[in-house]
Order: C-alpha cells, then sequence, then structure tokens
C-alpha cells in the first residue's frame, strides 16, 4: 500500500453504506470499549447509512473519503460549518497521514468559502484526544458525557 495510491474526494451518492461500515468497525475497536451500551447505541444510530444519507443531503454534514486504490480506509465529517463530528481512519492505515490529510482538506474548503471562520473544533473521543493533540487541537474544558458519549471539547485556531 502506497500513499501515492491514496485518493481524497468528498462523500458521493451511495456511499453511505461504505462509509457507515468504516466508522461502525473502527469505533467498535477502539471507542466502544470506553462507552456504555447506552453510549454505544447512541453513537450507532448516529452513523446508520440513513442518517448519514439524510444529513448529507440537508447539507448539514460534509464527508470527506480517502480510498487506498478501491477501498475507504479514512472519513471526515464536518458539520456547523467548522465542526468535525466525524473522524475515523482504518487500523492498517493508522499513522499513514490520512487524519492530518483529511483535516488539512476540510481546512482548505472552509478557508475558502467561510474566509471569516477562524477555528475548527471538534468533540473528541477519550481515545482521539492525542491524535488531535498531534493535528494541533487544544481541549477547552474537561471530559463531559451526553447521552452516553464521552467527549473532550477541543478547538484549533486556523
Amino acid at each position: 500500500m502506497n500513499e501515492k495510491s491514496f485518493k481524497y474526494c468528498i462523500y458521493e451518492d451511495g456511499q453511505e453504506h461504505m462509509i457507515s461500515e468504516l466508522i461502525w468497525s473502527v469505533f467498535s475497536e477502539f471507542e466502544a470499549p470506553d462507552y456504555s451500551e447506552k453510549g454505544v447505541n447512541t453513537f450507532k444510530e448516529f452513523i446508520t447509512p440513513e442518517r448519514l444519507s439524510d444529513r448529507i443531503n440537508k447539507d448539514t454534514l460534509k464527508v470527506y473519503c480517502c480510498f487506498d486504490e478501491d477501498i475507504l480506509v479514512g472519513v471526515l465529517g464536518i458539520r456547523k460549518t467548522a465542526h468535525i463530528s466525524l473522524l475515523f481512519v482504518n487500523k492498517s492505515h493508522h499513522r499513514r497521514g490520512i487524519a492530518k490529510e483529511l483535516i488539512n482538506i476540510a481546512i482548505t474548503d472552509i478557508e475558502n468559502f467561510n474566509p471569516q471562520v477562524r477555528e475548527i473544533t471538534v468533540n473528541s473521543s477519550p481515545y482521539a484526544v492525542k491524535i488531535y493533540e498531534k493535528l494541533g487541537f487544544t481541549a477547552t474544558d474537561n471530559i463531559l458525557e451526553k447521552d452516553g458519549i464521552k467527549y473532550i471539547p477541543m478547538i484549533k485556531c486556523l
């Protein structure tokens, strides 16, 4: 697997099932162990193909994808103009710069379409805090919980 074979693109109709499957696979392995049953169920409902498609079609979620050949290996979802709501990379592709590149692509889009936006935010899972810190994000609060989902609010100035 060569990084040069990675293809980054915006979501296309019909990809919601593979996006949901990738997110669920990564979440189940790395994040679900830290969540209550309620949190796992809340997250699972949030990423169903139907709900993803609905949010994308209503322009409340913009999804960026990374493919290695024809295999989806990374996903980034942005909502509310500059809030990361989903960032997942397949285990076999961790530490290859995919999350960083997805965020850079999203930031470029944000800066082009909304030049007044000065920051990007995320509610990071406990698992991903160190990853976001490496990508330039800073925690703005301690761990919080809503509907069983544990998160740490973070921000990155643009």
